[in-house]
């Protein structure tokens, strides 16, 4: 996501949070920022377009306190 979007989520501090993202890598440094007032309940890939490389997460993040 982009930083800005990221921040915004900080901010509405929405109760729960499913976020797909088709590339672990940028999901992951998003969850790191995430995590500060999320808890990453479940991580679970999806192959979605199977015989490539390509897979799908979805990640549920639950506002902490909640």
């Amino acid at each position: 996501m982009h930083p800005d979007v990221v921040q915004r989520l900080m901010e509405i501090e929405a109760p729960k949070i499913v976020y797909v993202s088709c590339n672990a890598a940028t999901q992951a440094r998003d969850l790191l920022v995430l995590k500060e007032k999320y808890d990453t309940v479940k991580i679970q890939p999806v192959d979605m377009f199977p015989h490539t490389q390509h897979v799908e997460n979805v990640a549920l993040l639950v506002l902490r306190g909640e």
